[in-house]
C-alpha cells in the first residue's frame, strides 16, 4: 500500500486533539441540550472515567445525556464542527475499555434512551432503544412466551446498545447465536449527525451487509439510537446436565466430542476446580468440589427432543471419562446450575481485591491444552487464575486475580493476560470472542492481523467516520507504531512497543 493512501486514512497515525476549546464546546452544548443533560463538573464526571475494565481511567471534558435522537444528533453535529472526539456509552459494563473516555472529548451517554418502542408477538420482534437492559427485553416478551436469546452474564445490567457495539453472546450463544444473529435492524447517527438505517424487518436487505459491520464495531462507526431484535419462542422444556471430570484435559476433549457427535446443546460451559470452589461459596449451586473441571450441558425443546438429546450427551460424557453425570430434576435445580456459572465474575471479586478478565477464543480441541498452559503461567507470574469457558464455541474467560495496591501486580496481570491472548492466536483462535478489543487488546491486534489487514479496517472506519472522531484510539492499533511489534504492554489506546 502506498504511503499517500495511508496518509489520507484517519488512524494511521495518532490523532492530536490538543486544540479542542472546552469553553467553546460547553457553551455550544449548553445551548443545544435541556437543563440537566450536560455534566462538566469534575466530581460529577468521575463515574464516567472507566467502564468495567476499571484499571484504566480517564476523565472526559464533558458528558452529555440526550433523551431524544434529535438531541443526540445535535451533540454530534457540534462535536463534528469543532473536531471533538465522541465516545458513546451505555451501562458501562464492558470489559475491554471500549467506553474509556477521551481526555479531550465528549462522552455521549445513551442511558436515557430506555424505552421499548414496540413489541410484535406475531412477527416475533421488538423495537428498543439502546439504553434498554438486555434482560428487560425478555421480561417484556414473557407474557407472549417469547424471549431474547443472547444472554451475557451481565444481562441484568448491560444494555442492548452495548450488546450491539460488542456483538455480545452469552451462555446460550452456541445454539442461538450472538447479537449479530438476533438483530434485524439498527438505526443510528453518523458522526456528523446524519440518520442512518441498516438492515430491515425483511429476511434480507439489498446491498452490502453493513448491519453486520456495525454490530461489533465498538462505537467506532455510528451511534446506535434504535435496535430491532428477533424474539424466540420459549422452549417447552429445558434440562441441564452437570458432568464432573478428574482431569481438565479430559473435560476439554469431551467438549469437542459432543460437537463432533452432531449434538449442539443450548449451552455448553466449562469451569475448572478453582472456579467451582469460588462460586459454590457464593451461590451454593451444588457443584462437586472434588472435580478438576465440570461441564454444564443444556438441552431444550420438546420433552421428547430433550429426553433424546440428554441421553445422547450422557453417553458421550461417560465414554469421555466423566466421573459423575447429574441431570437437573426441575427448573429450580437447572437455574441453580446456571446461577453458579453466571456468578463466576462476582465470585472472583470475593477472592481477590481485583481481577482481570480475558476473552480469547480458541478451537475447541485445544481447550485442555490452553488450561494446562494457564496453570504454567500462574507459576510464571505468581498470580492465581480461575477459568470459565463458553466451551462449546471455545470462548474462554480466565479471571486473573491480583491486588492493584501491591507494586507490580497489575503489570504482571497485564503480561499474564497478554500471553494468554498471544497463545490463543498461536492455537488458531482470536483475541476476543464477545468482550471486544477496546484498549485492552489493541496490541494483540498486531499479532493476529497483518499491516494490510489493519489498513483495510481503518478504511472501513474512514468510510463511516472520515475525520476519525468516533471512539478514537480503540480497536485498531496505530500502524506506524505497531507494524513491527514483537512485544507490547497494554496502553491507553495505542500500541506501545517495547524491546523484547
Amino acid at each position: 500500500m502506498s504511503t499517500d493512501i495511508e496518509e489520507r486514512v484517519p488512524g494511521v497515525e495518532e490523532a492530536d486533539f490538543s486544540g479542542v476549546d472546552k469553553v467553546r464546546l460547553v457553551e455550544a452544548l449548553a445551548r443545544a441540550l435541556p437543563a440537566g443533560a450536560l455534566i462538566f463538573d469534575a466530581e460529577e464526571l468521575r463515574p464516567y472515567e472507566c467502564d468495567g475494565l476499571a484499571a484504566y481511567r480517564r476523565m472526559p471534558l464533558v458528558v452529555t445525556l440526550p433523551a431524544t435522537e434529535a438531541q443526540a444528533a445535535e451533540v454530534l453535529r457540534i462535536c463534528h464542527a469543532q473536531g471533538v472526539p465522541v465516545v458513546a456509552r451505555g451501562a458501562g459494563t464492558g470489559l475491554s475499555g471500549g467506553a474509556l473516555p477521551h481526555e479531550r472529548g465528549v462522552v455521549l451517554s445513551l442511558a436515557r434512551f430506555n424505552r421499548i418502542v414496540a413489541l410484535d408477538p406475531l412477527a416475533r420482534t421488538a423495537v428498543v432503544q439502546p439504553g434498554v437492559r438486555n434482560l428487560a427485553i425478555s421480561e417484556a416478551a414473557a407474557p407472549y412466551d417469547l424471549y431474547y436469546a443472547p444472554d451475557p452474564s451481565s444481562q441484568i445490567a448491560c444494555t442492548i446498545g452495548g450488546n450491539v457495539g460488542e456483538n455480545a453472546g452469552g451462555v446460550h450463544c452456541l445454539k442461538y447465536g450472538l447479537t449479530v444473529h438476533n438483530v434485524l435492524r439498527v438505526r443510528g447517527l453518523s458522526m456528523d449527525g446524519e440518520v442512518i438505517e441498516l438492515g430491515s424487518h425483511a429476511p434480507d436487505a439489498p446491498g452490502y451487509d453493513l448491519l453486520a459491520a456495525v454490530i461489533g464495531s465498538e462505537g467506532m462507526l455510528a451511534v446506535v439510537t434504535e435496535v430491532t431484535v428477533r424474539l424466540m419462542p420459549k422452549p417447552q422444556l429445558a434440562q441441564c446436565v452437570l458432568a464432573a471430570f478428574d482431569d481438565v484435559v479430559r473435560a476439554g476433549e469431551a467438549v469437542a466430542t459432543i460437537i463432533a457427535a452432531g449434538i449442539i446443546p443450548a449451552g455448553l460451559e466449562m469451569m475448572d476446580q478453582p472456579a467451582t470452589a469460588a462460586v459454590e461459596q457464593f451461590v451454593h449451586a451444588g457443584y462437586p468440589l472434588d472435580a478438576k473441571a465440570i461441564l454444564l450441558c443444556e438441552s431444550d425443546g420438546t420433552p421428547e427432543e430433550v429426553a433424546e438429546e440428554i441421553e445422547r450427551m450422557r453417553e458421550v460424557l461417560v465414554a469421555g471419562g466423566a466421573t459423575e453425570v447429574r441431570v437437573s430434576h426441575d427448573e429450580a435445580e437447572r437455574m441453580r446450575f446456571w446461577a453458579g456459572r453466571k456468578a463466576a465474575f462476582p465470585a472472583a471479586g470475593r477472592l481477590s481485591p481485583d481481577y482481570y478478565c480475558m476473552d480469547g477464543t480458541i478451537p475447541r480441541k485445544h481447550v485442555g491444552q490452553m488450561l494446562e498452559a494457564i496453570h504454567e503461567m500462574e507459576r510464571k507470574y505468581g498470580l492465581r487464575c480461575i477459568n470459565v469457558f463458553h466451551a462449546g464455541d471455545g470462548n474462554m474467560h480466565p479471571l486473573i486475580l491480583f491486588d492493584a495496591n501491591q507494586p507490580g501486580e497489575l503489570e504482571r496481570a497485564e503480561e499474564f493476560g497478554a500471553e494468554i491472548l498471544e497463545l490463543s492466536v498461536e492455537l488458531g483462535g482470536t483475541v476476543t470472542g464477545e468482550h471486544g478489543v477496546g484498549v485492552e487488546k489493541i496490541n494483540q491486534m498486531s499479532s493476529q492481523f497483518s499491516r494490510d489487514e489493519l489498513m483495510m479496517f481503518l478504511r472501513v472506519k474512514a468510510a463511516f467516520d472520515p475525520d476519525g472522531l468516533l471512539n478514537p484510539g480503540k480497536v485498531i492499533p496505530t500502524l506506524n507504531r505497531c507494524g513491527e511489534k514483537k512485544g507490547a504492554t497494554i496502553g491507553a489506546g495505542q500500541c506501545t512497543a517495547r524491546p523484547s
